[in-house]
C-alpha cells in the first residue's frame, strides 16, 4: 500500500475506534469520557455545541448510539481499505470520514488528514476521474 493509504487508514482507524469507545462508554456508564479535573471538568468538546445547534442532545441515548454507529462504520471502512484498497473501499472510507467531520476538534483534524491522504492515494486514479 502507498504511504497515503497507511496514513488514511491509520487516522480513520484511530478516530473510528475512539468514537466507538466513547459512545459505548457513554451508553454503559451514562456519560462520555470527560476531564475529571480542571477548567473543563465534566464538559464535552466543541462538537457538543454543533450537535445542540441542530436540535439534538449530545448526552441523549440517541446521540450516544449515533456515536457508536458512526465510529463502527468508520472503523470498518478503514479496515476494509487497509485490507483491500480498491475504489469501493476508497469511497466507503471517504463517506464514513466525511460523516465524522463534525467531531470538533479531534475528529475534524483526523478527518481532514484522512481525506487529503485519500485524495493522494493511487486508488483514486482507478476511479476514472481527473
Amino acid at each position: 500500500m502507498h504511504w497515503s493509504g497507511f496514513i488514511a487508514s491509520g487516522c480513520a482507524l484511530v478516530l473510528g475506534a475512539w468514537l466507538t469507545f466513547d459512545g459505548a462508554h457513554a451508553l454503559i456508564a451514562g456519560d462520555y469520557v470527560t476531564p475529571k479535573s480542571g477548567r473543563f471538568a465534566g464538559q464535552l468538546g466543541p462538537w457538543s455545541r454543533l450537535v445542540e445547534g441542530i436540535g439534538l442532545q449530545p448526552r441523549s441515548i440517541l446521540f450516544m448510539t449515533i456515536h457508536v454507529a458512526l465510529g463502527s462504520s468508520l472503523t470498518l471502512a478503514s479496515l476494509w481499505f487497509a485490507v483491500r484498497p480498491q475504489p469501493a473501499s476508497w469511497w466507503a472510507l471517504v463517506a464514513a470520514t466525511c460523516l465524522c467531520l463534525w467531531y470538533l476538534p479531534f475528529g475534524t483534524l483526523l478527518g481532514l488528514i484522512t481525506v487529503v491522504a485519500l485524495a493522494l492515494s493511487p486508488v483514486r486514479g482507478q476511479l476514472g476521474g481527473p
